[in-house]
């Protein structure tokens, strides 16, 4: 018997703080209050909430006939007002994109008109170069036709 190791021995320590282990006292005033008003409330949404999924089905159990019965009427005018519905969307989407667009164009010739004065001079001066060519080649055009139509009449 002598061979037998000897038991360790175990000291037990109470513990202060977080990982203490304190007794039970059972649930605060502010959890059974808690309760008391949660339950009644809980139930009653449930109730009202398994109300409304048996008014569901039944309402589909009802409309399902009559959809089968006017789908050749409704289908095509689900179709007509999806298609409305897109085409307003779509027209919003294109003018707020022109909207969009010819702010960009005022702000970029505003900078433009700020930045380089002397480019908006040389088109200026340009056009006005292409409107003195356009003018003269319009008086040679209108002399060749008043030339051309007295060579005729003096023909005839």
């Amino acid at each position: 018997m002598a061979d037998r190791p000897q038991p360790h021995q175990l000291q037990v320590r109470p513990q202060h703080g977080l990982g203490a282990k304190t007794q039970y006292q059972g649930p605060s005033t502010g959890q059974v209050l808690a309760v008391i008003t949660g339950l009644p409330v809980g139930g009653t949404l449930l109730a009202l909430a398994g109300l409304t999924l048996m008014g569901t089905i039944i309402g589909a159990l009802l409309a399902t006939p009559l959809f089968i019965i006017f789908s050749p009427v409704l289908v095509p005018a689900l179709f007509v007002i999806g298609l409305a519905v897109t085409g307003f969307l779509t027209s919003g989407a294109f003018g707020l994109t022109a909207l969009s667009s010819l702010s960009w164009v005022t702000n970029y010739l505003r900078r433009a008109a700020g930045l380089v004065p002397e480019q908006l001079d040389q088109m200026k001066r340009r056009t006005a170069d292409v409107a003195e060519f356009v003018g003269q080649k319009t008086k040679e055009g209108s002399q060749d036709i008043q030339s051309k139509a007295q060579d005729e009449k003096r023909r005839t």
